[in-house]
């Protein structure tokens, strides 16, 4: 081979060398954790769940420290005891609704505890002895509140509503192992998961609160599905247990994107932060929050959703 030949071939492996360098580093970055840690590892047990933020910014999760409590976190990520459930009650889910009042479902004893804006008492709001263990809640913008209902030995699951006058009905049962709940910020559309099956079911919401026209909005076919929330523009965000992801799906079911954790089993998430733009993801693998921004601006389309 000539030296012009030989100067050509180096060259070329050169260039070569360098784009699949640049192949693999892109690669690499394309697997890196799009989270950071809020709150320190443990801090919160593993049971963490059921993150909400109200009127002021402050943020809660159940499970501080131990079982039993609803722990608050301030804007350094620093935590606290905010209140105790009485008796053997544990907590799940939390939500404010528009005035300010604090809900959660307390799944051990079938209760949702009501805790009136100022206060620090949970005092019983709803209750069935027939549930399974509820959940998860969300709170339409009439005050509606639905609660999902798993059982988790059978994989299978119920969903039930609270209206205002505060009367407990079964919507629907034997359906999967239902879990993350929400409701379009329109008030128009329920969405509902369940875990085992990967799927997420869309209903339509009548006036008085109701549901009708199931239909299915997305079907995964793999891992586990847990808490969802809705952004300002509708589109839906759903935690990936086990995969460690939050997947965000738009309301014509497309994926807008799907972000890395750094734990694995997020279980719930919610939006806050100065510009409402920030999810903070429980992590049950971890005992505490994580954090991302919103890819949509304006993420939080009203202050206590």
């Amino acid at each position: 081979m000539r030296l012009f030949d030989l100067t050509n071939f180096f060259k070329t492996q050169k260039i070569l060398f360098g784009t699949l360098f640049l192949v693999l580093l892109t690669s690499c970055g394309a697997r890196k954790n799009s989270s950071i840690d809020f709150t320190p590892e443990f801090s919160f047990t593993k049971g963490i769940e059921g993150p909400a933020v109200d009127y002021d910014g402050n943020l809660y999760a159940v499970n501080f420290e131990e079982e039993g409590t609803v722990g608050i976190v301030d804007n350094d990520g620093n935590g606290a005891v905010f209140l105790r459930l009485p008796d053997k009650s544990v907590g799940n889910g939390i939500r404010f609704d528009r005035q300010g009042h604090m809900f959660i479902v307390d799944y051990v004893g079938h209760n949702v505890y009501r805790v009136e804006k100022g206060t620090k008492e949970p005092k019983v709001w709803a209750h069935h002895p027939e549930m399974n263990q509820p959940n998860d809640l969300a709170i339409a913008p009439d005050g509606t509140i639905y609660l999902s209902d798993p059982n988790w030995t059978e994989n299978t699951g119920n969903l039930w509503m609270v209206n205002a006058q505060r009367d407990i009905m079964l919507l629907e049962e034997n359906m999967g192992t239902t879990n993350g709940i929400e409701v379009s910020p329109d008030g128009k559309n329920l969405y509902v998961n369940e875990s085992v099956q990967r799927r997420v079911w869309r209903y339509d919401i009548k006036p008085d609160g109701s549901l009708f026209n199931k239909t299915i909005f997305f079907e995964f076919n793999d891992f586990g599905l847990d808490g969802m929330r809705c952004d300002v523009g509708g589109n839906l965000y759903i935690t990936r247990y086990d995969k460690g992801t939050v997947v965000i799906i738009a309301p014509d079911k497309k994926i807008i994107k799907e972000v890395q954790l750094k734990g694995k089993k997020p279980s719930n998430l919610t939006f806050g932060g100065k510009n409402g733009n920030t999810c903070y993801v429980t992590m049950a693998d971890r005992g505490c929050f994580e954090r991302f921004e919103a890819p949509n601006p304006g993420a939080y389309f009203h202050r206590i959703h």
